[in-house]
């Protein structure tokens, strides 16, 4: 997907949305821990991890629904570190919908703006106007209960852009919903946002959305930022074990660096880069399965050697297999290769073959503790 212009020109901007070492403690647990990040206008930004990271606490403290230890936020240059969300300028999207039961489509959008003191008139024509948007014209006098899960995540999304917000939040807005009507409705929701430039902020557990949605992921982890990055940055170049570990699927292999741009891994050099570590310090290396490639002739002879094959397994375009080399002992891998790949080459189980790891796809890291 393209992305916006928002993350290009973003050095070049003050941000819209500022926050300074957010802290945010329950009890003796600390959920976020000296949080700093900058967010620019018409960016769509990914806050992705596991349960219990941080994630959620952190966009409710934007939201002002989750008030902050201590710390700061700003958006569009003032301070709203203190407001109550009443005086905040967002509309919030949860996971359950969280529409009105007993209230039809249209009143539910309308909520916002009739709070607001508009004019009927004006509230009827945006009303119609987001009902278009979101692409559900007719559904205006019906129940949430007479919708489908995906129609009901539209209309909460209609609902909190009612009111034009500067910044629109989305709490895990999908997750709710089954994987066909995910995977569509993410592509409608990325496509509304660019069209409206609203500057968004989305939380959500799954690296597949995060990847294909967002300008920026802010990748995190018990209370703390691991990694800021557009999507390839997070996926090609993970700057911590824990964001190779946890955006995609990674080979990890213990090695010892051998001089300068080389590791040793069993008893196998590799060449790689290793900028900033010395001879002799154990390292963890770690590899993607679709950048262990087949090795043919007349290719390029660095960072090959053989390996068998000890299982494969089909998943449809590709096939997964497992790797074992006498010289990398007990240490597996998994490779990716295309099924037009394994049938040409009739690669199967129990064959051996020749592999090789270009060297500017091995990440180093400090050794595994």
């Amino acid at each position: 997907m393209e992305k916006s212009t928002a993350s290009k020109h973003a050095a070049s901007q003050p941000p819209y949305l500022r926050i300074i070492d957010l802290t945010k403690k329950f009890g003796p647990f600390t959920a976020l821990d000296r949080v700093s990040l900058e967010i620019f206008d018409g960016e769509f930004v990914c806050f992705l991890g596991p349960s219990g990271c941080g994630k959620t606490t952190l966009l409710r403290a934007i939201a002002g629904l989750d008030v902050q230890t201590y710390g700061r936020i700003e958006q569009s240059g003032e301070d709203v570190s203190a407001l109550p969300p009443t005086e905040r300028d967002f509309g919030i999207v949860f996971q359950s919908y969280a529409l009105f039961p007993n209230m039809t489509v249209s009143k539910n959008i309308a909520y916002g703006l009739e709070n607001r003191k508009n004019s009927k008139k004006e509230i009827k024509q945006r009303v119609a106007e987001l009902l278009e948007l979101v692409g559900l014209p007719d559904q205006a006098q019906k129940y949430p209960a007479q919708l489908s899960g995906g129609q009901q995540q539209r209309i909460a999304l209609a609902r909190a852009l009612a009111t034009s917000p500067g910044l629109l939040l989305l709490d895990e807005p999908l997750s709710a919903l089954d994987a066909k009507v995910r995977v569509h409705l993410r592509h409608e929701v990325r496509a509304l946002q660019e069209r409206l430039g609203v500057t968004t902020v989305m939380v959500t557990h799954d690296q597949e959305e995060a990847l294909t949605m967002a300008d920026r992921i802010v990748v995190m982890n018990d209370g703390v930022i691991e990694q800021v990055g557009t999507p390839l940055e997070v996926y090609r170049e993970p700057a911590t074990i824990f964001v190779a570990d946890f955006i995609g699927t990674m080979n990890f292999m213990p090695g010892v660096i051998d001089r300068a741009h080389t590791v040793t891994v069993g008893g196998q050099n590799l060449r790689c880069k290793a900028d900033g570590m010395s001879a002799g310090e154990k390292v963890t290396v770690a590899v993607r399965p679709e950048d262990i490639i087949v090795h043919e002739a007349g290719g390029d002879e660095e960072n090959v050697f053989e390996v068998t094959i000890s299982e494969v397994e089909f998943l449809g375009s590709f096939v997964r297999a497992d790797l074992v080399a006498d010289q990398f002992a007990e240490n597996r891998m998994r490779a990716d290769f295309s099924i037009n790949l394994i049938r040409r080459l009739n690669i199967e189980q129990g064959a051996n073959i020749s592999v090789a790891i270009p060297a500017e796809r091995i990440r180093v890291y400090p050794e595994m503790q």
